[in-house]
């Protein structure tokens, strides 16, 4: 019995449904050049704005998809620094945030380069600098070699695993992904949206890493994606979507992966997620925007070094409620200086004191809308 989609005599002759396709694939294009027309009209400072909170996103949430949360301080300082972007209090990154961002920054920023199986190695390695997944020893900067066994998919407590895929065996993997790497860097008839669509699927069915396959996959989507916006900026993140329906995209993946080699619910699937990655690309550019006002309040301001970093860590990634024991280990400074910053800034009302007081003071930005 041929269980999955690599076991079928034309495998992998994927094919779909035009007709069912072609309706979505016309909104998302419509969506994706009303997007482009409206950050080209941006100036340079707000386009990499955009651009770097657009990445963070992304690198944050395919790492949340697989269960991995990162620091989004240290993305966004690891980017900025990467692509030259001047942002302050820039925080320094560990080996794994450093990695991720350099595999997504390849993919976007070196979109029209051919994809070959040393580049790839080069973004697994970067994935796994320690040459551990977790707890484990794995084959890093190659493909798996199953010495462990066949790489399943699996859920469940011990002895009651359920076996959601089963990969091919490491033995085919090398005409597996020729035949992958040829289709990728050829110019073929499929529309771009699509061929990051099939990209997609298709490399995570063939699963040729120990671990990693996911992220690999959403950055060769990435890649596509950025081929058809003929950019490297971005300004939409799939990742998000996808984390917001993690258990859809999953379970789109098995459905896809038991099936046959028509793929139409799987493009479907695609572009209403890349539909609502457009749409949400407003939350981004509105966060972008109204930073830029606020800063440009303040531009008049004489601030020092500490509260400049202050406002901007408010402005972006801040957790939870500013207290002076807080803001004096950022800004490592002492707490007397942290809450005489914290009180000139209230002065100038800038900060505002949230209502409760005592050992749990904590002070909130006052926005524009905010002020009376």
């Amino acid at each position: 019995m041929k269980e999955y989609i690599y076991q079928q005599h034309d495998w992998p002759n994927f094919r779909w449904d035009n007709n069912a396709i072609i309706q979505p694939l016309a909104a998302v294009r419509h969506l994706q050049g009303k997007l482009t027309g409206k950050m080209e009209a941006l100036g340079f400072r707000l386009r990499d704005e955009a651009v770097l909170e657009t990445l963070a996103i992304e690198v944050t949430k395919t790492s949340e998809i697989e269960g991995q949360i990162l620091d989004l301080g240290q993305v966004r300082s690891s980017i900025a620094l990467k692509l030259g972007i001047e942002i302050s209090g820039l925080t320094p990154s560990d080996r794994n945030v450093d990695g991720i961002v350099e595999m997504m920054l390849d993919a976007t920023q070196k979109y029209e380069e051919p994809m070959t199986a040393n580049r790839l190695f080069g973004w697994h390695s970067a994935l796994f600098p320690s040459g551990w997944s977790g707890m484990y020893r794995i084959v890093v900067g190659n493909w798996r070699d199953d010495s462990t066994g066949p790489v399943q998919v699996v859920s469940g407590a011990l002895g009651k695993e359920r076996v959601h895929y089963q990969a091919p065996p490491a033995g085919d993997i090398d005409k597996e992904m020729n035949a992958f790497l040829a289709w990728f860097n050829r110019r073929t008839e499929e529309d771009l949206i699509l061929k990051s669509a099939i990209a997609h699927i298709w490399f995570i069915t063939i699963h040729p890493f120990e671990d990693g396959n996911g992220r690999i996959a959403r950055a060769l989507s990435e890649m596509l994606l950025t081929r058809s916006d003929n950019s490297p900026r971005r300004f939409y993140s799939m990742s998000s979507q996808i984390r917001a329906g993690r258990k859809k995209y999953y379970d789109t993946l098995e459905k896809t992966q038991k099936g046959s080699l028509d793929i139409t619910e799987w493009l479907l699937w695609y572009l209403r997620c890349l539909e609502s990655a457009l749409h949400s690309s407003e939350v981004v550019l509105l966060k972008v925007f109204d930073k830029h006002r606020f800063l440009a309040k303040l531009a008049s301001e004489s601030l020092n070094d500490r509260q400049r970093l202050l406002i901007d860590r408010l402005l972006d990634d801040f957790e939870g409620n500013l207290t002076t024991s807080k803001w004096a280990k950022i800004a490592k400074c002492s707490q007397d200086t942290a809450l005489r910053d914290i009180q000139d800034l209230v002065n100038r009302n800038i900060l505002r004191k949230n209502p409760s007081g005592g050992r749990s003071t904590s002070y909130v930005l006052i926005k524009p809308e905010q002020e009376h």
